[in-house]
This record gives C-alpha cells, sequence and structure tokens, in this order.
C-alpha cells in the first residue's frame, strides 16, 4: 500500500517521485514502462544521434497517416527509460514566451501564469553562467550550462542570423525570446542532466520509494470512481499496486496518459463503447487538442570538414574527441549537435516570435535513424504557434498495443503559411555571408525550389515532428476539460495528471523545462503548499 503511485518516470515523475518521497512518512511507488536509465548513450550527449534507433529506450511510435503530409505515417520517438524524454532529447533548455504562461493563467488559474511560475523555475534551477538573477536560479538540481565545446559553425550562423538582421539574444529564457542566439543545455561537466539525474538520484536510497522499471502500465483500478490503484504488466505477468487513501497520478506524456485513462474507461463514452470498454466517466476531451511543432529541414553540404561529419577523414578528429571527452569531459562528444538556434516572427506584423530555429553543424536525416556521409549542416525550422489540432486515441482495447496517434498536422490553412515563411527565412540565414562562405551547395529543399507551389510541395513530402506533444489531458476552468486548475481528473476522486498532456496550449519553445515546472507546481498543489488563486466549486463541476 501506497501514499503515491506515480505512472512514468518521465521529466514530470521524476521529480515529483522526490518531492514526494522527501517525508520519509510518505511512501511512493515510481512505475516506469522501460528500463534504467544506464546506457552510456543517454550520458553522453552526442548518443543522441543513436537513440533514436533504440527500441529498448524508446516508444518509437508512429503516427496515423497524415492527409496533409503526403499521407506519411511520421517517426515518433519518446524517451522510455528513466528520464523518459529528457534522457533520450537534446537538452535544450527553454521554458518558452511570457504570454504562454499567461494564456494558460486565464484558461485554468492565476497561479499558472507567467509571474507566478517563473519562481518554479527558478527554483529547480542550478545556472552556469548566470547563477541567481531575476530569471534564474544558481541552488537547484536542474543544472543549466553552455555547452562546453561547440563547432566554429554555430557561431557563423549566430553572426548570419545577426546579417540577416535579427537581433542577438544572449538568454532566450530572460527579459526577450527575440533573436538568435547560443542554447544552453540541460548538461553538468559535459554530461546529460535529465529529470533522472537532477530529480531520482538523490530520492533512489530511500526507503519509502519503490522504483519499478520495466513496469507497463495496463489500467487504472476504480471503485465508485475513485483511483485506488494500477494495475501493471512486468515480465508477463499483471501486478496491481494499490494506494491507501492517496492519489495516482499519471506522469506518462502526452501520448500514453490519455491512452491508460481511455484503457481505464475514462474517456468519450462513443470511443470507449466502440472497444467494448465500459464507460466509468464520459470525458470526451481526453485525447483531444493534441498540438505539436511541425517542423521542415534545410541542408547544405560544405565546401570543407569543418561540420561533424561522417567520413575516413573524420576518424583523426573522432579519436581525439573521443580521448577529450574520456579524460576532460570536452570535446564534440559533449555537443547536443542543436547547438545554435533562435525566435523570430514569420512576418512583422507578429506580436512576437512563431518560428524557432534548431542548427546542427551536421547532416541529419530521418531524425538519425539513416546515415548521412560526408560534411554539411541541417537548419530545423519549426511553427511554434500552430492552429491545426489532432488527437490521441486507441488502436485495440489490449493496452500493450500502441495507441493512435493523429496530430492532423497542417489541418488548418494558415499553418501551411507559416511553413513557407519558416523555410524563405532559414534560407535567408543560410545565404547571408558568415554561413554562405561554408556552401557548397544546398541538399534541400534544393536550388530547384523556389516557387511557393514547390516549397508547400517540399514541406507536404519531408515535414517532421521536432518532438513537442502536448494538450491531450487539457486543464481549464471549464467543466469540459479534462483536468481542472489543480490537475485533478474530473469526475474521479484521487486521480491526476501531471505532465506535458496538460498543457492548454503548446509554449513557445522546447517542453522539457516547462513539463518540469508542471511537476514542480503540482507537488506543491498535492502537498498543500499552494493554493488555487481563484476559488471553484470543483466537487460541483465534478
Amino acid at each position: 500500500m501506497f501514499d503515491y503511485i506515480i505512472v512514468g518516470a518521465g521529466s514530470a515523475g521524476c521529480l515529483l517521485a522526490e518531492r514526494l518521497s522527501a517525508n520519509p512518512r510518505t511512501r511512493v511507488c515510481l512505475l516506469e514502462a522501460g528500463p534504467s536509465d544506464r546506457s552510456p548513450l543517454i550520458h553522453m550527449p552526442i548518443g543522441i544521434a543513436l537513440l533514436a534507433k533504440s527500441k529498448t529506450l524508446n516508444w518509437a511510435f508512429e503516427t496515423q497517416p497524415q492527409a496533409n503530409l503526403g499521407g506519411r505515417r511520421l517517426f515518433w520517438p519518446r524517451g522510455k527509460t528513466l528520464g523518459g524524454s529528457s534522457s533520450i532529447n537534446a537538452m535544450v533548455y527553454i521554458r518558452g514566451h511570457r504570454d504562454d504562461y499567461d494564456s494558460w493563467g486565464e484558461a485554468a488559474d492565476p497561479i499558472w501564469s507567467y509571474d507566478n511560475v517563473l519562481p518554479l523555475f527558478r527554483a529547480m534551477e542550478s545556472n552556469e553562467r548566470f547563477g541567481t538573477d531575476a530569471f534564474h536560479g544558481g541552488d537547484g538540481e536542474l543544472h543549466v550550462s553552455d555547452l562546453r565545446t561547440r563547432n566554429p559553425l554555430s557561431d557563423a550562423f549566430v553572426e548570419a542570423g545577426q546579417q540577416a538582421q535579427f537581433p542577438r539574444a544572449v538568454d532566450f529564457n530572460g527579459e526577450t525570446q527575440d533573436g538568435v542566439g547560443l542554447y544552453q543545455v540541460t548538461q553538468h561537466k559535459g554530461r546529460r542532466w535529465s529529470s533522472a539525474r537532477a530529480f531520482l538520484s538523490k530520492a533512489k536510497g530511500r526507503p519509502n520509494l519503490r522504483i519499478v522499471t520495466g513496469a507497463r502500465a495496463t489500467r487504472i483500478i476504480l471503485e465508485d470512481r475513485k483511483a485506488v490503484g494500477v494495475t501493471y504488466a512486468v515480465g508477463g505477468k499483471l501486478v496491481d499496486v494499490r494506494t491507501r487513501e492517496g492519489e495516482v497520478i499519471l506522469s506518462g506524456g502526452a501520448v500514453n496518459s490519455p491512452q491508460l485513462l481511455l484503457l481505464s474507461g475514462i474517456g468519450d463514452a462513443a470511443e470507449l463503447n466502440a472497444f467494448g470498454i465500459p464507460v466509468v466517466v464520459d470525458l470526451p476531451a481526453v485525447g483531444k487538442n493534441l498540438q505539436d511543432h511541425l517542423d521542415i529541414t534545410i541542408m547544405h553540404e560544405a565546401n570543407d570538414h569543418t561540420p561533424i561529419g561522417i567520413a575516413p577523414s573524420f576518424i583523426p578528429r573522432a579519436l581525439s574527441g573521443a580521448f577529450s571527452y574520456a579524460f576532460l569531459r570536452k570535446g564534440f562528444l559533449t555537443s547536443n549537435v542543436a547547438e545554435a538556434g533562435g525566435f523570430v516572427k514569420s512576418t512583422p506584423s507578429r506580436s512576437r516570435p512563431n518560428l524557432q530555429f534548431h542548427f546542427l553543424p551536421t547532416l541529419l536525416k530521418d531524425h538519425g535513424r539513416e546515415i548521412a556521409f560526408g560534411y554539411g549542416y541541417t537548419l530545423h525550422v519549426c511553427d511554434l504557434l500552430p492552429k491545426s489540432r489532432g488527437r490521441i486515441g486507441l488502436t485495440s482495447p489490449n493496452p500493450l498495443d500502441d495507441p493512435l496517434i493523429d496530430p492532423s498536422y497542417l489541418s488548418a490553412p494558415e499553418d501551411i503559411e507559416t511553413m513557407v515563411a519558416a523555410v524563405k527565412i532559414g534560407r535567408q540565414i543560410l545565404s547571408a555571408p558568415s554561413m554562405a562562405a561554408f556552401s557548397k551547395t544546398e541538399l534541400v529543399p534544393g536550388p530547384a525550389v523556389q516557387s511557393k507551389a514547390d516549397i508547400v510541395a517540399d514541406i507536404r513530402r519531408r515535414a517532421e515532428t521536432i518532438y513537442h506533444p502536448v494538450g491531450t489531458c487539457r486543464m481549464g476552468r471549464d467543466p469540459q476539460s479534462v483536468v481542472d486548475p489543480s490537475l485533478r481528473v474530473r469526475g474521479v476522486q484521487g486521480l491526476r495528471v501531471v505532465d506535458a498532456s496538460v498543457m492548454p496550449t503548446l509554449v513557445a519553445g522546447n517542453t522539457n523545462a516547462p513539463t518540469m515546472m508542471i511537476a514542480e507546481r503540482a507537488a506543491e498543489l498535492i502537498l498543500g503548499k499552494t493554493k488555487l488563486a481563484l476559488s471553484t466549486d470543483m466537487e460541483a463541476a465534478r
């Protein structure tokens, strides 16, 4: 019997496990479907290049065929190990824009507005460069640092952005987000600093915390609309774990959390009936409101060997890099690959940036699953504020089957206009003198792709996710939301969702840091350390 059962040891779940188990009288069980985070590919930053291929550490989902992307099924990697996606991501530390959180405050409660969540970000952060200031913290568990070694092309990209008349950004998480610059990363002394390293490592030895890996949750145990436990599959057996007047907390992410709700009879009654699942709570919004950042790449073949390459001529640098990493924790193996980037507007009329760049001083094909021989560089550009909405659903009542994932990319007509602008602006920067000096030729879209019609066709043929799905268990004050502003599931007692799925809308940036912040706020709510600013009769709403 436990006080809290947490399903999913990802960016949110690891932090929750630490916070809730800090009281030695509180018993916490943390379930993770994947293995422990022992793989050296996790801890060596450039190991990200191989993690997309892993079927052990990665859910490796696929979407439904996308009508507006040529009927393609898109690859959706999600972390399946301690640390979740924070153990396989590019480690870019971005919080998003002030307006993102202010809109959450309006949709849910003022405790989610920017001024009220900024202290949470600061408290969990230990920033190597900024220390403690108005926007950063210097004493938290989450190490944030500059890259110890970066490729000269990343500095050339930033200079090219300035030549293209975009401002230089010193701190994307500071006063303003606008501009181009170098990313800070969740690393410490040249190694990845995942949520598992930051939070779970300090709690692992606690006798009141039980961590079960290889445990695939199959259903929430419900009695009279109250969550009293979880059934999970491990080693070919089903095991029940129960709470004692406590809570079940879903932290499986924007894909797995709504799937588990649906499998447990919480969701759209019509969908549940279609799969023969008894309806416990008819909650149509479960799985809906899926949002993601659609991304397009521009790749150039380089005219010299400055980039990180795959070629016989790179072998001496590879050996030197391995030595540097092993003994100094420096060199190109400490690179997250996405070293530089920026935030710009697709049109001057925009009130804030709606495009994000990730610049890689190497060639990247098919999420790293396809070997890209030679020397070159890649610019990712994504739409930060898409209007398109999709859903997560079921493909069968079997809890071990993958869920239905339908992002409905480009279903909103304005999104394709934004993507076309993204390509044009990306090309503008890469053609500026600092980057043009390194280019032999543009590989994709390619010199022949110039007209709007050709650019649109190329986007539909090649665009992919940049790995930021959210919104499928939307929080809000309205009774149609899945969770209330305290992240409690409507219509069920003792059940919360704490992960990226509760975001009402996407943040304008990478989602790892915001997800940790959500967990920090949830821990305060659960432990009674903070209260909602607006009084609500939540029991009546249930």
